[in-house]
């Protein structure tokens, strides 16, 4: 069925009814920018001592900025993990499907491979809770792995457009290996929105997003508790952070037999994402759980 958007109110009905992260979900960078295992290896030496030391607990740093009408954002982390488990858990399309099921607002991803073409993920972004997938918005994202040596990792995403004037998604990840047990992790991510966009972000800000915040610290308070960043940048934080707990719980759940993995991930994401409930708190536990294991189970049906 197709939807027509007028500008401001049908725009924020339709925002508040998926939530900002539609308009972030499928994270990407505009300029990749670590084309090389030594760029990325020099770009670890000089965030050494933000991975050291960091209100995070665990060895991570998030960069953001808002450029014109582009929204740009970065994920830097130390994965205990091979680099070897990394490079080929992300390089299948359907551990990307597996990956990106775990957010709150992912309620489908199907994979779609095509003999000398780029994979496809066909995705579809709602609500924070149950919902029928007719009443969601669907991304088609293109998977392009780009390097995958002993040495270097990299893929890409894309989606063109997505919803309320939003377009040129882009996902990028790439890896390196430390040493034989870690590997150090860029995300990378942008999107560019039009007016639509903006006026939708705008009324999300206003309302339900008004007191939400991401990660990167601004300053004290008068009683000396910090102040994070609010506004579109402290909402791409909020995804940015939630899509490399993805990753990081999938790899994880790679550990366990082939019939536990599903409830390794998903109890693994939501533990981890409630170390952070002042920025990513959204449901119970139980509640998470029963949504996520239905979503899965609609995923592996291929509905769509």
């Amino acid at each position: 069925m197709k939807r027509h958007y007028g500008p401001l109110a049908p725009a924020r009905a339709l925002l508040l009814k998926l939530g900002l992260a539609c308009l972030a979900c499928c994270l990407s960078l505009g300029a990749y920018a670590f084309a090389s295992p030594e760029a990325l290896l020099a770009k670890h030496d000089e965030l050494r001592e933000q991975l050291r030391s960091n209100n995070f607990q665990r060895a991570l740093h998030i960069d953001s900025s808002e450029s014109g009408d582009t929204l740009n954002g970065d994920v830097y982390a130390v994965l205990d993990h091979p680099f070897s488990v990394v490079s080929n858990a992300l390089t299948d399309p359907g551990d990307w499907c597996d990956i990106l099921i775990l957010p709150f607002n992912t309620k489908y991803c199907h994979a779609v491979e095509a003999n000398g073409a780029a994979a496809r993920l066909l995705v579809w972004i709602g609500r924070k809770f149950d919902q029928p997938l007719q009443d969601a918005y669907r991304l088609e994202v293109v998977l392009r792995p780009v390097a995958a040596t002993p040495e270097y990792y990299e893929s890409r995403l894309n989606a063109a457009t997505g919803p309320l004037g939003t377009r040129d998604y882009r996902i990028t990840v790439s890896a390196v290996p430390l040493d034989a047990r870690r590997t150090f992790m860029h995300l990378s991510y942008s999107y560019g929105y039009g007016i639509v966009g903006r006026l939708a972000m705008q009324a999300y800000l206003a309302t339900v997003g008004a007191d939400k915040v991401g990660f990167t610290v601004t300053g004290r308070d008068g009683n000396g508790q910090l102040i994070y960043i609010g506004g579109v940048r402290g909402a791409i934080e909020r995804t940015a952070m939630r899509y490399y707990l993805a990753i990081d719980a999938h790899l994880a759940s790679l550990g366990v037999p082939a019939d536990r993995q599903l409830e390794e991930r998903i109890g693994t994401w939501f533990n981890a994402s409630e170390r952070y409930p002042r920025q990513l708190h959204e449901m119970d536990r139980g509640t998470y759980l029963a949504m996520k294991r239905g979503e899965y189970a609609r995923q592996q049906a291929k509905l769509p």
